[in-house]
């Protein structure tokens, strides 16, 4: 499960990311584990599902929800795995190897709770997924945030844009800023939380994630053209 050698996650620095393998791995076993425990009282039909609302609006069988997130887990790691070895920016991986495992350790989490979240609901438990989505991407905003300015060149994580992608300047000054402006992001979804419900809730999440990406981007061409001196 590790993308690059284990010896060295930048320049003659030690791994610091040995727990990553095993925290997937429990990750991984705990959803399917989940799945097996509540399959035999799963009704015949499950929601699969939800719009930001809280609406159902995808149904299925049993074993499609038993296997639908572990297999996206499992899909995600693969992903995260094996596409470093294929980025023309793979050398910059080392520098920042913690950063991108925690990153990814962060949305299997998500995953996992998402996960949860469906079973409950599968078996009639009353879980407020208005409140409860929301709530895993406001913190999830907030977490890449906080870890977005550590990121180097490449072309899997951070904001990939041709701008920042020509200039190591470029990338880190975006980068620094496109972590404030994600991690207000996400306290501005978390806020909303005390106000907003339902559909207004539906529109208002995505409506901050799209302002949030034309904000760096917008800033990402005016750091180039600083920077190229146009």
């Amino acid at each position: 499960m590790d993308a690059m050698p284990d010896d060295a996650t930048g320049e003659g620095t030690p791994d610091r990311t040995r727990w990553y393998g095993w925290y997937v791995t429990i990750l991984l076993v705990a959803a399917l584990a989940a799945s097996a425990t509540v399959y035999s009282r799963l009704p015949a039909r499950v929601p699969l599902r939800w719009n930001m609302a809280g609406d159902v609006t995808t149904y299925g069988s049993p074993l499609g929800l038993a296997l639908l997130m572990p297999c996206v887990m499992a899909g995600v790691l693969l992903l995260a795995t094996a596409l470093p070895a294929t980025d023309p920016f793979r050398a910059n991986y080392r520098k920042f190897m913690p950063t991108y495992r925690l990153v990814f350790a962060c949305v299997l989490t998500l995953l996992l709770a998402v996960h949860l979240v469906t079973l409950a609901l599968a078996l009639g438990q009353p879980v407020p997924t208005d409140r409860v989505a929301p709530m895993g991407v406001g913190v999830l905003f907030v977490l890449v945030g906080n870890l977005l300015p550590r990121a180097r060149r490449n072309w899997i994580f951070g904001i990939r844009t041709p701008w920042t992608l020509s200039s190591d300047r470029v990338w880190e000054r975006t980068h620094r800023v496109g972590g404030y402006v994600l991690t207000a992001a996400g306290l501005v979804i978390l806020a909303s939380l005390l106000i907003v419900r339902g559909t207004n809730a539906a529109l208002l999440i995505p409506a901050i994630a799209i302002a949030a990406g034309a904000v760096c981007v917008i800033y990402s061409y005016a750091a180039w053209r600083q920077e190229s001196g146009q």
